[in-house]
């Protein structure tokens, strides 16, 4: 596609992308939402579902950093898309076959390792129309499709569970959204072959600021260990009976709905008043822990919701900060970085809150509460001075 046109198609590209993520968003958080009492029934303790949680984000994010890189240098962004987006999709409705919790953790890593190939790459794609619409709106609106995916793939769950259909025919029928989303990824690949093109003349980062951007790698990094995978709040709320297993799954899409509604309306004021509105989200989508892990139903139920509120601000302002740091050049490589890190983070963070989840659920409280307000927030704030700093004048 010749430059000047694809430069004056930024949102259509962005359009099919976000279609390629609303299909892949309901297969992988369909299952994700009952991810936590299938390991459960399959045997796996509390300690189990942590880690596979943790080491299935460790594999994804760690992968992350090679990807983008090697896209970077090869510049075959669509060749890492497709490869990640086949493994991602098609682990999930393989798990319909899983006749233990090794088998079932297995996949569950697997289709992480897919994410973790192909989200840099996209983000990056991504990242270059939003140098025309704005990047927080961009990923806003695209995290927006993808909770919508998340919100109708567990209730698709939910009502094959309802109906006594049982995990392994619930996994079986998310093959079709699966499909649905390499269909479209091959539609855009077919439309905008070079999506480096939709990337204006960019404004480079000098390399002072890389201070910055690993200021908010370690910012992202406390945010991720604090905030507990949705397999441990679903395996609570199920062995602790706060609600039914077929309930679970609809409070995870209505967690998914909020991220779907709020991610564009943060993206949007992100891009307009900068690191505050970051910061707020943040500290106050953290209170899902306590209300979570120590309230009764409906406290539980409330901060799911506050819990959805941070997956959308996770997925829509993270990268958007760090796209507006790196070149277009080294772009799939700088979100790869970040994401290499987040996932270390993640991991160990995961483990931690499953075996504090075996020993003491008010101190997996704290833990999770400390990290993301207490650490967390404040180096959001320090990264943002040391970056307004170090800009040119």
């Amino acid at each position: 596609m010749r430059p000047s046109l694809a430069r004056s198609h930024p949102f259509r590209f962005v359009f099919i992308m976000s279609i390629v993520s609303l299909f892949a968003d309901m297969t992988y958080e369909g299952a994700r939402s009952v991810s936590g009492p299938f390991l459960a029934s399959l045997g796996a303790t509390g300690l189990v579902v942590g880690v596979v949680a943790g080491f299935g984000e460790l594999a994804g994010f760690g992968l992350r950093y090679f990807s983008g890189t090697l896209a970077d240098r090869t510049g075959r962004y669509w060749v890492a898309a497709f490869t990640g987006y086949v493994i991602n999709m098609l682990s999930v409705p393989a798990l319909a076959l899983a006749r233990g919790w090794p088998a079932a953790a297995a996949l569950i890593v697997t289709e992480r390792i897919g994410r973790g190939v192909r989200k840099p790459v996209a983000d990056a794609m991504v990242s270059y129309a939003g140098s025309q619409l704005g990047r927080g709106w961009v990923f806003g609106f695209r995290q927006a499709m993808d909770q919508t995916g998340a919100t109708i793939g567990p209730l698709l769950i939910a009502l094959v569970l309802y109906l006594h259909g049982g995990f392994g025919r619930a996994f079986a029928i998310l093959i079709v959204p699966a499909l649905l989303s390499l269909l479209a990824l091959t539609v855009a690949q077919r439309q905008f072959p070079t999506p480096r093109d939709l990337e204006r003349p960019p404004e480079r980062a000098p390399v002072s600021q890389q201070r910055a951007f690993w200021i908010y790698v370690a910012a992202g990094s406390c945010l991720a260990a604090g905030f507990a995978d949705f397999a441990l709040v679903s395996y609570h709320l199920s062995k602790s009976h706060v609600l039914p297993n077929h309930v679970i799954p609809v409070l995870y899409a209505c967690a998914m709905l909020v991220a779907a509604v709020c991610a564009p309306v943060c993206g949007r004021a992100y891009d307009r008043w900068g690191i505050g509105v970051v910061a707020a989200t943040f500290g106050f989508a953290a209170l899902f822990a306590p209300l979570v892990f120590l309230g009764s139903s409906w406290a539980a139920i409330t901060g799911v919701l506050l819990w959805g509120l941070g997956m959308g601000a996770q997925d829509a302002l993270l990268p958007s900060i760090i796209a507006r740091l790196s070149p277009p050049e080294r772009r799939a490589g700088a979100l790869g970085t970040f994401d290499g890190v987040y996932g270390i983070a993640w991991f160990a963070g995961s483990a931690t809150m499953g075996a504090l989840y075996d020993k003491s659920i008010l101190a997996l409280v704290i833990f999770s509460l400390a990290l993301q307000i207490i650490v967390g927030v404040p180096l959001l704030f320090l990264a943002a001075s040391r970056e307004t700093a170090e800009r040119p004048a």
